[in-house]
């Protein structure tokens, strides 16, 4: 299996990132990686000097379409997780995609699509109708697929959710929790998450639909105070009220055209949502990471850990 050429779209983000050097361990070498953000595309050129490494916007750009043409997996790993401009979660999410099918079509390669767990959430955003329509897009492609829908995810190279909460609270004297901090979450290592994608690869699920998080189940401020413990931070956890919590946001994303974190993300956190629990390490036959394990894997990394992507 490890002749096989591999096309990874989204290649520099935190999926990307975390996958390549879990698939160099596996023996894969034919891996041609894709991204459009130019400082993580560089950081990926600089752990991985032997890959191709194509920087394109797949929503505009031209001529990376024959380096994937002959691919015989597809990754699926781009998407806009975040933002303030609606044009952007379409471009990225969908535009990009369809794209990318046209690319590869005529050989049919194999295609493990990374979905989110959202298309089955009450949260209704751009995020979630333009993931929803990605999926979809995929779905009814015709190549062989299989969908991945995992939850909240955290991992080396997380510049997003907790990576950069975690960053945080090593700066911060002090960290908000809005509310009570008493919502649900199921946060999915992405040491996991790539273990399942490798397994894909191997194994080929088709016409399929995985719902893939954590297997354990946590509250955000108990998530937080493990996160705090995992990256030694010494800040003192304070809770303020939901309201104030989303005008501090709200305030803020007026000086920042690409917050870390938004309003509308402060809706879906609390959110009432509780995923589906499935058995996927009996599934693909990989091993689940336990959190505490996961966390201190991530934030202690003597490499990876001191590696922050850009927004």
């Amino acid at each position: 299996m490890s002749h096989l050429k591999i096309a990874l779209t989204g290649a520099a983000g935190l999926v990307g990132q975390n996958l390549v050097p879990r698939l160099k361990s596996r023996g894969y070498r034919n891996i041609v990686a894709l991204d459009k953000h130019s400082a993580n595309t560089a950081i990926l050129r600089r752990l991985h000097p032997e890959l191709t490494v194509i920087e394109t916007d797949l929503a505009r750009d031209d001529g990376w379409q024959a380096a994937v043409a002959d691919a015989d997996v597809v990754v699926l790993a781009h998407a806009q997780i975040g933002g303030l401009d609606a044009a952007a979660f379409t471009a990225n999410n969908v535009t990009a995609t369809d794209r990318v099918i046209a690319a590869v079509r005529a050989k049919t390669p194999y295609v493990v699509h990374l979905s989110s767990s959202v298309v089955e959430s009450a949260a209704d955003d751009w995020y979630v109708r333009s993931k929803d329509a990605q999926e979809k897009l995929v779905v009814g492609s015709g190549l062989p697929v299989v969908v991945l829908r995992p939850t909240l995810m955290f991992g080396w190279f997380d510049r997003k959710h907790l990576g950069w909460l975690a960053r945080f609270m090593q700066k911060a004297p002090l960290f908000p929790i809005p509310g009570s901090g008493r919502y649900l979450r199921q946060p999915l290592y992405a040491g996991d998450f790539c273990d399942i994608i490798m397994a894909c690869i191997e194994q080929r699920p088709t016409g399929k639909a995985y719902n893939i998080s954590g297997q354990e189940k946590i509250d955000y401020v108990d998530l937080i105070r493990a996160v705090k413990e995992a990256a030694r931070a010494r800040t003192r956890i304070v809770h303020i009220p939901y309201t104030l919590f989303w005008i501090m946001l709200y305030v803020y994303a007026r000086f920042d055209r690409d917050p870390p974190f938004t309003t509308r993300q402060l809706e879906a956190l609390v959110t009432p949502d509780v995923f589906e629990v499935i058995d996927w390490p009996g599934i693909f036959g990989v091993k689940a990471t336990p959190l505490q394990t996961a966390l201190a894997e991530t934030y202690r990394h003597p490499t990876y850990s001191q590696i922050v992507l850009e927004f």
